[in-house]
């Protein structure tokens, strides 16, 4: 038993020994008389037990006092997680996930409540959620034409070339005659049209832009645009939506002939569904505010004629009564 003490002595870590160390130290029985009568073993199993139930402290157990608006409060724990006068820090809830069958029963709630809506007896409440489902279907399409927003990075000033009366006269008749064009369609202007120009630069001085379709007025926005991203020179506008652009005179080829700045051809046709789309839904709501506005007015109307009836309704029984009641007299 005696060398059974020292092999547990190796095995615990140098805290345990330490611990045990100080017990026998300041054990009120440590004279010899009383370790011979006690035992090695006895010494042992007592060290163990007084290990195993001695109390454990996991991280601060600082008593802080808060007299904040009068009142004294006792925290326990470390000061510094506690912020904005002793109150604790509420992590944010987490959303709780919808199942599948509760998000079906949702949806089935919605619909509903859409089909009593559009079949209730009221005309003003059917436009009113006409109305209002117009409205969000606008908002959502504007916050998706946000997305195609190109922000313009700060380009060098480009100085366009001066040019006489005589040689936009020449450039014109000679853009006119040359069958070389680039077409401008429903997604307007991104990379490949100013590409395409490029291309046509190579071997001609001038070439036509064919806009179509159209609306009235937008083809000089397009001919402003083009301007800025091919660094060409506008020489005339056409009646049909034509553009007849000049390479200038010190014509260089760019490394990069599709600008950076500009939407790709599928976002471009993308960009042209939605604003076909919220150009269709502006005009919708137009239409049904001016038909909640006409419903509102024939009800008044029909509110003020039945206000008229009414007063000769109660004019005419009032006279009733004073005819009854003079020959009453009589």
């Amino acid at each position: 038993m005696a060398s059974l003490v020292p092999r547990l002595l190796r095995r615990w870590s140098v805290q345990p020994a330490v611990a045990l160390c100080s017990l026998r130290a300041s054990s009120p029985c440590s004279d010899p008389l009383f370790e011979r009568s006690w035992g090695a073993a006895g010494f042992v199993r007592n060290a163990r037990r007084w290990w195993i139930h001695s109390p454990v402290r996991h991280g601060s157990t600082a008593v802080t006092l808060n007299t904040d608006g009068g009142f004294a409060r006792f925290s326990v724990g470390d000061p510094g997680t506690r912020q904005n006068g002793g109150q604790e820090q509420r992590q944010p809830e987490k959303k709780k996930k919808m199942s599948k069958k509760s998000k079906i029963n949702q949806l089935k709630w919605f619909r509903l409540k859409a089909k009593k809506k559009m079949k209730s007896p009221n005309p003003e409440v059917r436009i009113r959620y006409k109305l209002d489902k117009a409205k969000r279907k606008e908002e959502w399409l504007i916050e998706k034409l946000r997305k195609y927003e190109m922000p313009r990075a700060p380009e060098p000033v480009h100085d366009p070339e001066i040019l006489t009366e005589e040689e936009k006269f020449y450039l014109k008749r000679t853009g006119e005659k040359k069958k070389n064009y680039v077409p401008v369609g429903r997604r307007g202007v991104f990379g490949g049209v100013v590409l395409n120009m490029h291309l046509h630069w190579k071997k001609h001085e001038t070439m036509q832009v064919v806009c179509k379709p159209c609306r009235p007025g937008q083809v000089y926005e397009y001919a402003e645009e083009l301007a800025r991203l091919s660094k060409g020179t506008v020489i005339d506008i056409k009646p049909n939506n034509t553009i007849i652009f000049y390479r200038g005179k010190n014509y260089v080829q760019p490394k990069v002939m599709s600008p950076p700045d500009t939407l790709s051809k599928q976002k471009a046709l993308e960009k042209y569904r939605y604003e076909q789309s919220l150009e269709h839904t502006s005009k919708f709501i137009e239409q049904l505010e001016k038909e909640l506005e006409d419903y509102q007015k024939h009800v008044a109307l029909f509110k003020k004629r039945e206000g008229a009836i009414s007063d000769e309704i109660s004019n005419e029984h009032s006279t009733d009564d004073d005819l009854t009641t003079s020959s009453d007299a009589e």
